[in-house]
């Protein structure tokens, strides 16, 4: 891997075309080049396979960073799945008549969970978990959810930020603005905070609480006893348990995190890295619940489409074959105890959280945001995408993670010079610091 400065010319010429054609400048925030080191960041890629991602100037990266938000456990471009989907491509994918896949791939999910009998497709997280949201309310007649947690950016969800602009500043991301939410969903969504049993039972107490809607876990690990809390609580007040697993679901365990507690909800979403890149995802629930959706219109014609449940079926097939959670989980604990060794070692305090296959990790005691886009910009000399984040995928080698820790053991150095120094780390910076919330980009 190169090891100078890259020459980022077609990428930053396109980068600017799509400020003035495109809102924020793409669809995903987490995609933004903000939000990794400004002026930077590769905003675009030509080619992507295992983990390596060359970029439209031809630089070549390894991605250890959010690996396009967790979506290929088996690396960029598996051949199993590409292989699958291209016989798709030749058969056809979209038709009047409806693809058999579809029942396939809810039968092999359903088996996977014992206690859902029923399956509902969508090709993206938020409109997902909207649709959870709706069977919900469309089974109960009520209209609230508690929450806790990140779901999504659609109106049902957003609505908590109407009457508190901060209700969701601690639920993962702050700074979402309810600009374009009806004001009448106002208190129809109520956060409650992690860990929180008091305020999740004075909300459901309140009434009308059509379900309790929460990811199984986000930084911490959760107990047991905690969840079965939740699933006394939310019975005792005849509300529906809703798991949001698009994040969690496969990496510690071949489906939801869930089935590792024997905590059964009502529905669970999952998605992400179910079709290992195409979009597919899915809310499984009892067919006493599911079966109320079909009182409510959902409905759209790209949910039929084909790639996504063969994609998914032939990754649940790899998945299943290698035993992809578990590979995963060891390379993020082996990544975990490495970065503590050489935070350690250089005296740069770490707050690392996270399962094993998903490790996050940020500076304590010095600027945060300015040490990531310090890591960011001089990790992509070394020809590394790097940030506070790390999905490991079963294409991660020891040898890609020993290049990694050589280089980033490197910039640990020079970063704990800066600190020990006492020099502001921006002045480090060849650009400004990254972004850590939704931002209005102008």
């Amino acid at each position: 891997m190169a090891k100078s400065n890259k020459q980022l010319t077609k990428g930053n010429d396109l980068h600017a075309r799509a400020i003035d054609l495109i809102p924020g400048g793409n669809s995903l925030l987490s995609k933004r080049r903000e939000m990794f080191a400004p002026n930077q960041w590769p905003a675009y890629f030509e080619h992507a396979k295992g983990i390596e991602i060359i970029d439209l100037d031809g630089n070549k990266y390894r991605d250890f960073s959010h690996f396009s938000v967790g979506t290929n456990t088996l690396g960029y471009g598996n051949q199993a799945v590409n292989d699958a989907v291209y016989k798709c491509i030749k058969k056809g994918n979209l038709s009047t008549l409806n693809a058999p896949e579809e029942v396939y791939l809810a039968e092999k999910l359903v088996k996977m969970h014992p206690w859902s009998s029923m399956a509902k497709f969508a090709r993206s997280g938020g409109e997902i978990n909207s649709m959870a949201v709706r069977i919900a309310r469309s089974y109960t007649g009520k209209s609230k959810i508690a929450f806790c947690g990140y779901h999504g950016w659609h109106d049902w969800y957003l609505s908590a930020n109407i009457d508190n602009k901060k209700n969701l500043d601690s639920q993962l991301m702050s700074g979402l603005s309810p600009v374009g939410v009806p004001k009448e969903l106002a208190n129809t969504a109520i956060p409650f905070q992690e860990g929180d049993l008091n305020r999740l039972e004075e909300i459901l107490s309140g009434g009308d609480v059509a379900a309790v809607k929460m990811e199984v876990m986000r930084s911490e690990a959760p107990s047991k006893k905690y969840l079965s809390k939740i699933r006394k609580l939310a019975d005792k007040f005849d509300a529906l348990l809703i798991f949001d697993e698009c994040t969690s679901g496969f990496r510690e365990t071949f489906g939801g995190l869930h089935l590792k507690y024997n905590i059964d909800p009502d529905l669970a979403v999952l998605g992400k890295t179910l079709g290992n890149g195409y979009a597919i995802t899915t809310v499984l629930g009892t067919q006493k619940v599911m079966s109320a959706s079909q009182n409510s219109f959902i409905s759209s014609t790209f949910f039929t489409e084909r790639i996504g449940y063969v994609a998914a079926l032939a990754t649940l097939n790899e998945m299943e074959k290698l035993k992809s959670w578990k590979i995963i989980s060891q390379k993020g604990a082996a990544f975990k105890k490495k970065l503590l060794s050489i935070s350690k070692k250089y005296k740069l305090e770490l707050d690392i959280s996270g399962m094993d296959a998903l490790v996050c990790y940020n500076f304590k005691k010095i600027d945060a945001l300015a040490a990531k886009t310090f890591i960011s910009q001089e990790m992509l000399k070394e020809g590394f995408l790097a940030g506070n984040l790390f999905y490991p995928s079963v294409a991660h080698s020891k040898e890609d993670m020993k290049d990694f820790f050589v280089s980033m053991e490197k910039i640990f150095k020079k970063l704990a010079q800066i600190v020990k120094n006492k020099e502001d780390i921006s002045n480090h910076l060849n650009g400004p610091s990254c972004h850590a919330t939704f931002q209005r980009l102008n």
